[in-house]
C-alpha cells in the first residue's frame, strides 16, 4: 500500500475518535442512511468495500453490521447481501414499544386519533424539543389498543417546521415510517422518564376504567441521526393487563 492511501486510512481512522471502533463505524452508517445515501430496500456496499471506504478492518464492519441488524436498522439475506430496513412495524415493536401483554407476547398497537391541530409550543413541550418560546407545533391525540382494548392514551407534539401540512392529513397508525419516508425525519433514539400517576376521569374514560386508577406515565422524547428533538410524546399507559418491558442489552 502506497504511503497517500496508508496516510489517508489513518486519518480516516483517527477522525472516529476515542470511542469502541464499531460502534463508531455503526453511528457513521445510520447517519449514512438517515441522510439518504441508501435507501430503505436498497443494498449496501459490501463489507469489504465498506472497510475501505472508512479505513477499517472488515471485522470492524461486520460487527457494527451486526449491531444494525440486532437493532433492525438492516436486514441480512443469505447470499443477497445487507438491506436498509424501514421503519416497519417490527423494528419500532423491538426498539420503541415496550408495553407487553401479562399474558403473551409483544405486538403492534392500533390506533384511532382523537385530534389533530396546530398549536403555539407550551413551556413544556418548548423545553422538550429546543423550540423558542412561541414556536408553532401540532399537536396529535390518540388512543392506542392492542386486542381490540384500548391500553394507551398518546399526546404527541411535534415542530409544524419539521412537518409542515402534517395536520391536514389522514394518519397512518405507524407514525414512524410516515416521519422517514414523507417528512425526511428519522428517529433513530428516545429518552424516556416513567412515572407512576391516577388517571384524570378523561383519561380513564378512554381507556374504559375508573377514574383514579394507576397509570404509567411515558414521557419520550424522541431524537433524529443529528441529535435534534423531533418528537415529544406522553404516554398514559394502564397496567392491569400490560407491564412495560425493557430488554437491557
Amino acid at each position: 500500500m502506497d504511503a497517500s492511501r496508508t496516510g489517508k486510512k489513518a486519518a480516516r481512522s483517527q477522525a472516529f475518535g476515542f470511542h469502541p471502533l464499531y460502534r463508531q463505524v455503526r453511528d457513521v452508517l445510520v447517519k449514512r442512511i438517515v441522510d439518504g445515501a441508501w435507501k430503505p430496500g436498497q443494498v449496501l456496499p459490501n463489507e469489504f468495500d465498506l472497510a475501505a471506504d472508512l479505513g477499517v478492518s472488515q471485522g470492524t464492519v461486520r460487527k457494527a453490521l451486526d449491531q444494525l441488524e440486532t437493532e433492525k436498522f438492516v436486514l441480512r439475506r443469505q447470499g443477497k447481501g445487507t438491506f436498509v430496513a424501514s421503519h416497519d412495524e417490527a423494528r419500532i415493536l423491538f426498539q420503541f414499544f415496550k408495553l407487553v401483554p401479562d399474558s403473551g407476547t409483544g405486538e403492534f398497537p392500533d390506533s384511532r386519533i382523537l385530534s389533530v391541530e396546530l398549536a403555539v409550543a407550551d413551556a413544556r413541550a418548548a423545553a422538550a424539543l429546543a423550540l423558542r418560546s412561541g414556536a408553532r407545533v401540532v399537536r396529535i391525540e390518540r388512543v392506542r389498543s392492542l386486542a381490540g382494548r384500548g391500553c394507551i392514551v398518546e399526546r404527541i407534539v411535534l415542530p409544524r417546521a419539521l412537518f409542515p401540512g402534517l395536520e391536514k392529513r389522514d394518519l397512518p397508525n405507524n407514525l414512524y415510517e410516515l416521519y422517514r419516508s414523507d417528512f425526511g425525519v428519522t428517529i433513530v433514539r428516545a429518552s424516556e422518564r416513567l412515572k407512576a400517576i391516577a388517571a384524570t376521569p378523561r383519561d380513564a374514560k378512554h381507556l374504559g376504567l375508573k377514574a383514579g386508577v394507576p397509570l404509567l406515565s411515558v414521557d419520550r422524547t424522541a431524537f433524529a441521526a443529528d441529535g435534534r428533538p423531533v418528537e415529544w410524546r406522553l404516554s398514559l399507559c394502564r397496567t392491569d393487563r400490560l407491564h412495560y418491558l425493557s430488554d437491557l442489552r
